[in-house]
């Protein structure tokens, strides 16, 4: 399965270039959590694990691992949740954005992965109708 869209725009040429973008390989921790707005908008969420490997001051190996929230709106919320589990290793490709709201009275920012593109690396589906996911690129 490949998700993909349009290239953005990396700025203009008058010297305000910039660049918001996440590049990411792991495992899913959990199965994707698919959800719609009030205004019926798709919305998956899915925690990705990345780990490092490497030495302490005593020469011992540590694993190291952070965990990510990847966030994929509109027709590409429905079309990944289809195809990925707990396990499913994928590369995502995607931008920073951090939200603000309010729980219990405090204020709380999250900064999430809004994701623009995916690759499935792993070849094992097991889904409820043993489904092999579409070749085709789809868009956003």
């Amino acid at each position: 399965l490949e998700v993909c869209h349009t290239t953005r725009s990396v700025g203009t040429n008058n010297g305000d270039e910039m660049l918001n973008k996440i590049f990411l390989i792991g495992n899913l921790g959990q199965d994707p959590e698919l959800k719609h707005t009030n205004g019926g908008i798709p919305v998956l969420n899915l925690r990705i694990a990345t780990s490092h490997v490497s030495k302490d001051k005593e020469g011992v190996k540590k694993t190291y691992t952070e965990w990510h929230t990847v966030v994929f709106m509109n027709k590409s919320a429905d079309a990944v949740s289809k195809f990925l589990r707990k396990g499913s290793k994928v590369y995502v490709e995607g931008e920073n954005r951090t939200r603000k709201f309010e729980k219990d009275g405090i204020e709380h920012y999250r900064t999430e992965v809004f994701a623009f593109e995916l690759r499935v690396l792993d070849q094992k589906r097991e889904d409820k109708e043993d489904k092999q996911p579409p070749e085709e690129t789809i868009p956003f």
